[in-house]
């Protein structure tokens, strides 16, 4: 069972109150607590500095959420009611011809309410839902109706009102809110041709309620996989490919909000996300052109479309360095809110497009990403503007709808949710563009929840980064493909590490095993993976969010990963790219650091003249001639460790062996397989004392034992070799 999988070779001052410190001037640190929470500083009791109140999971801050330092005064003045109140869902106490119980004046969170409706009527929707933390009910809005009209009741969501009760074609149903919440959503439907309601199905929003990842992910990834749209086909034993529907007829536009509006923590984190969701698009296997641009009074471009087009066309990596580059501080004092400026330079872009050529324009998608809170200061209606847009791609022709897709995330503690509503497509009952966040932290796992998903499920070399509390470094590293392997003898145990590379075969070093090793001897733990416990090989696992392979070199599916021309097609091109230059950045994952905060364990490969170093240090350690070391440490292997232009690299450990030695590009390839080194990790002696070597995947006598197992085209999911 295991005879194939192997490769042979011998791995974190509370100040008193003074009114003018260091010069600025100061406000007071008296009756600012919370009851039942606490707050946050951003410029300590500086001028300027924003307090933001802080409660647990399922209350809110009142009557302010935030204060700010204005020339020693806070603003608003502190309350001496501030406290935490519970967080409440709204009235669901509004389904017609059916009853909600209990029957309460207020519901709070972890309430629980059943309905039933009258008879002769029917129920649709979700009989029980829970009142949850973020302000929401869960499950659907619960409907009684008789069905007798063209189109279904749309039914009534919690804390609205609805004048309309007739729903046959081009009938109308108009919502309001009850006092104090927001319509999210389409204020109006209409019945439809087809039986369907135009538009999004309405919310109402208190201005705690916010959006969870969950349903972030759900909704922005459903609706971006089908403008990225992807399609399996079944090619026998050759196994699914994945192929792209739209081709690169894709333009993206991304605008940043860095007015004062928004602290520079959360344009950070929010420009942070603005790359990695530029970076996981990629992961589709497509090159999307974009522009970018962030705004305050006035609009910087970071890329704009027609360089992307038609002058010097911007790789990935040199979008995110420029993005990257650009600092909150940048701004100068250009410190106001002009949105509708930033959706105008969209507009001018996109007509620049249509003017350029009209008929590819009218073939291509329209992505519009708006970050902000929705305040401005200047400029015109920021509705006006999009509604240029709407214009301009769609031309008052429902068909051309689909090639239109405006979101808006909001950013910030005091979003303008209702305005920001009327930015966004509402195209479907199932489709949402507006997203209210309860913090920019929590995007990171919205995304990869976005992305690990559905089509993307069989591509190689994807992993998550996500955000975790209870991590030092707050960000955890999930790699789908490692697998521990633990192998029993005699009573004693031995650790290795393995990489998935197919659904049916894990790579991993000869020396873990002995050839009289049974398969009831074998342990194969998935070292990320909910389902740590693996099943035998033999008949494949089954691939999953967080169970996949990683990308091998000198295939097909690397090719895709690695986004080169068909024409580039070989494996010296995958070394070219993969193994770039002297110091190639690597890095590997430790076994004993794969629930820690820092798994990652980062590496320099020497090559070419660099690797000397190697060969020098084997002759030092092990006291052996140069002849005898050059044995050792053949070509065949790839070699880390030692410091290089003051950085020193990890050096593996007992048990690491096996492990996968892999570079990122956009994806994660792996380049060796952890074999021996010079040195053991836990000894007093410095880390640039040690050499590690990795088995060569690029060596030709690796690549025809790879393709003799992988590339079998008996096997249900073969790689496909060149």
């Amino acid at each position: 069972m295991y005879s194939g999988l192997f490769w042979s070779l011998c791995f974190l001052v509370i100040l008193s109150h003074c009114p003018f410190l260091n010069g600025a001037v100061s406000c007071p640190n008296n009756n600012l607590s919370i009851k039942d929470g606490s707050f946050t500083l951003s410029k300590s009791y500086n001028d300027g500095s924003i307090l933001r109140y802080v409660c647990p999971v399922g209350f809110y801050p009142g009557p302010e959420k935030k204060l700010q330092c204005n020339f020693g005064q806070w603003d608003p003045e502190p309350s001496s009611k501030q406290e935490c109140k519970k967080v409440t869902c709204p009235n669901p106490k509004v389904l017609e011809n059916g009853v909600v119980i209990p029957s309460r004046k207020i519901y709070y969170v972890n309430d629980t309410t059943k309905y039933r409706c009258n008879s002769d009527y029917t129920f649709r929707g979700s009989a029980t839902r829970e009142c949850q933390a973020n302000g929401k009910w869960s499950g659907g809005t619960p409907i009684c109706s008789r069905n007798t009209d063209h189109c279904p009741d749309p039914g009534t969501p919690p804390g609205a009102s609805r004048k309309g009760n007739i729903f046959n074609i081009d009938d109308k149903v108009t919502y309001t809110c009850g006092t104090n919440l927001k319509l999210i959503g389409s204020k109006v439907r209409v019945c439809q041709d087809g039986g369907l309601w135009s538009g999004k199905e309405p919310e109402c929003y208190a201005d705690f309620t916010y959006d969870t990842p969950g349903e972030v992910a759900e909704a922005f990834g459903s609706s971006l996989k089908t403008t990225v749209t992807m399609y399996e086909e079944s090619a026998g034993q050759a196994g699914k490919k994945i192929h792209l529907n739209q081709g690169d007829k894709i333009d993206i536009y991304i605008a940043l909000d860095a007015s004062d509006s928004i602290d520079e923590k959360d344009f950070d984190r929010t420009k942070d996300i603005i790359k990695k969701l530029i970076k996981k698009i990629s992961y589709y296997e497509v090159t999307p052109n974009y522009e970018i641009l962030i705004f305050t009074t006035h609009v910087t471009h970071i890329i704009k479309m027609t360089d992307q087009k038609r002058g010097n066309p911007t790789k990935l990596k040199d979008i995110i360095e420029k993005l990257d580059n650009y600092k909150y501080s940048d701004k100068g004092d250009k410190t106001g809110t002009n949105i509708y400026n930033a959706y105008e330079k969209i507009l001018e872009s996109i007509s620049l497009e249509e003017a350029h050529n009209k008929v590819k324009f009218d073939e291509t998608q329209h992505v519009i990403i708006m970050f902000t809170d929705g305040v401005y200061n200047s400029g015109g209606n920021p509705k006006d503007a999009v509604n240029l847009i709407r214009e301009k791609v769609i031309r008052n022709n429902q068909t051309r709808d689909k090639y239109l897709d405006l979101y808006a995330f909001g950013v910030g503690e005091d979003i303008e949710a209702e305005k920001m509503d009327e930015w966004v497509s509402k195209r479907n009952i199932n489709e949402k563009y507006f997203f209210k966040l309860p913090n920019m932290e929590e995007v990171e796992e919205t995304l990869d929840k976005m992305i690990d998903e559905g089509t993307s499920m069989v591509l190689c070399g994807l992993y998550k980064t996500y955000f975790d509390a209870g991590l030092k470094s707050s960000m955890r590293l999930i790699y789908p493909w490692l697998v521990k392997i633990t192998i029993t003898y005699n009573g004693n145990t031995a650790n290795c590490i393995g990489s998935l590379v197919t659904p049916r075969f894990i790579l991993t070093a000869a020396h873990c095993f002995r050839f009289d090793d049974e398969c009831d001897q074998i342990k194969l733990e998935a070292l990320h993976s909910k389902d740590t416990q693996m099943p035998g090989l033999k008949e494949g696992i089954k691939i999953s969010h967080d169970l996949r392979t990683i990308c091998v070199p000198c295939t097909q599916e690397a090719h895709g990963a690695l986004q080169l021309p068909a024409s580039e097609a070989s494996c010296a091109k995958h070394k070219e790219v993969l193994l770039d230059s002297d110091l190639v950045n690597a890095h590997f994952i430790t076994h004993e650091a794969v629930n820690k905060d820092s798994p990652k364990q980062q590496v320099l490969i020497k090559q070419n003249q660099l690797r000397d170093s190697c060969i020098e240090q084997t002759m030092n350690m092990l006291n052996v001639e140069k002849g005898i070391a050059e044995q050792m440490a053949t070509d065949n292997f790839l070699c880390t460790g030692g410091e290089t232009q003051n950085f020193e690299d990890a050096i593996t450990c007992k048990g690491d062996s096996g492990g996968p030695l892999v570079v990122e590009r956009n994806r994660l390839f792996q380049v060796g397989i952890i074999s021996w080194g010079l040195k053991i990790c836990d000894s007093d002696e410095p880390n640039r004392d040690g050499r590690d070597f990795h088995v060569h995947l690029f060596n030709p006598e690796v690549q025809t034992f790879l393709k003799k197992h992988l590339g079998d085209e008996n096997i249900d999911t073969p790689l496909t070799f060149f």
